[in-house]
């Protein structure tokens, strides 16, 4: 059970909608599976095309995940008039992503205002079974007021 109430009873729905709007997770072919007040997971398959040389998951892949599950995460928690854009992060890559599945998890560690801070892990998930943590990065993002959605004004 979460810790945190969403503003809204729909919030849900609305974080969906907003992430089917992002073109970047459709072009990797990434997945929201979990949306709870506060916390968001998303899931990447693995594709060749999504790798570095040496085959593992591209870090930019890796990184671009793990920056709309924390910032879903505090969407979560904002009123149905506000939006979000991330202000800064940063990622330490742990381990090679050298799997079947990225599995990105972002968790509000502080909600604020305008300003909110999100934990942020990646995890890749072998193929035989079994995952490992394979990213753990902090995320700031703000709250944009009175913008529904950026995507839909245009």
């Amino acid at each position: 059970m979460s810790e945190f109430q969403p503003a809204e009873p729909d919030f849900a729905q609305r974080t969906r909608d907003s992430f089917s709007r992002q073109k970047i997770m459709f072009l990797l072919g990434a997945e929201m599976t979990v949306v709870e007040p506060g916390y968001v997971e998303i899931v990447l398959p693995y594709r060749e095309n999504l790798t570095q040389q040496h085959g593992f998951f591209h870090a930019g892949a890796t990184a671009t995940i793990a920056d709309s599950a924390g910032g879903y995460a505090a969407f979560t928690l904002f009123p149905p008039d506000a939006s979000v854009l991330t202000s800064e992060f940063k990622i330490n890559l742990l381990a090679p992503a050298n799997g079947a599945r990225l599995i990105a998890k972002g968790r509000v560690v502080k909600p604020g205002r305008m300003l909110t801070t999100c934990d942020l892990e990646v995890e890749v998930e072998y193929t035989e079974g079994g995952r490992k943590l394979c990213a753990k990065g902090l995320q700031t993002l703000v709250r944009l007021g009175h913008r529904a959605d950026i995507a839909e004004a245009g």
